[in-house]
């Protein structure tokens, strides 16, 4: 008789400045400046379970889909850098709906540290995933095996240089903290758009810490007109 398969739980989720989906980074390590911090549940936080992993500079982190709506399995899917009238095979391409929503990010580790509340804590840079993700599981990047040089990107080549150029004026920029400028321009250069979108008359808009970072996009160029504190929006 077959065992009874165990099922996976979560062991941490990540803080990051990005609550929904909209304006996430495509891949992991396209916003380097990105930080965000892994809190460990309660079950997970035995400092011994970290040992070693500080002399690690980049780690995978398996994690979860949890804000996908779509149900079943669809064999092919719209690549967004291929403009989203284009599908390929959903085991060809890194879409967020797949037979199972497990996702697979190789994050720089910045930091192990021990709350004194929250037990070991890790800092990433470079994660693509929206507040709230649930981790599965973290393994360290190992470059003697996990890189490969000579490896061909299929498709996905054609699109490697792909970025808008960013205009922020200063008077905007400054409305956000200056410790998350960088990343934030990371971010709006990688096209937050939805891929079959392409109206230069249309006002996005996606939430960035507490903030909506409203933009237009025409000819490449990308043009921040408002950013929203929605804190003091809220408040009044």
């Amino acid at each position: 008789m077959l065992e009874e398969r165990r099922l996976i739980e979560p062991i941490a989720h990540i803080e990051t400045d990005l609550s929904t989906k909209f304006g996430l980074p495509r891949q992991s390590g396209l916003a380097p400046a990105l930080r965000a911090r892994m809190v460990f549940g309660p079950k997970y936080r035995d400092p011994v379970a970290f040992r070693g992993l500080e002399g690690f500079s980049h780690i995978w982190l398996i994690w979860g889909f949890s804000a996908n709506e779509r149900d079943g399995f669809a064999a092919t899917v719209k690549p967004p850098r291929l403009g989203g009238n284009r599908r390929m095979g959903v085991f060809a391409t890194r879409s967020p709906y797949r037979p199972n929503g497990l996702g697979l990010s190789c994050v720089e580790l910045v930091a192990l540290t021990r709350d004194e509340k929250l037990g070991p804590v890790l800092t990433v840079a470079g994660a693509d995933l929206m507040d709230g993700t649930p981790i599965y599981d973290v393994k360290p990047y190992l470059p003697y095996t996990d890189s490969r040089p000579g490896a061909v990107g299929g498709f996905a080549e054609d699109v490697l240089d792909y970025a808008l150029e960013v205009d922020f004026p200063p008077a905007l920029l400054s409305r956000i903290p200056e410790d998350r400028r960088e990343a934030l321009l990371e971010l709006l250069a990688q096209d937050p758009r939805p891929a079959y979108i392409d109206d230069p008359a249309r006002r996005y808009g996606f939430n960035y810490l507490t903030f909506d970072v409203r933009f237009t996009v025409a000819d490449g160029r990308l043009t921040v007109v408002d950013v929203v504190d929605l804190q003091k929006e809220n408040a009044l």
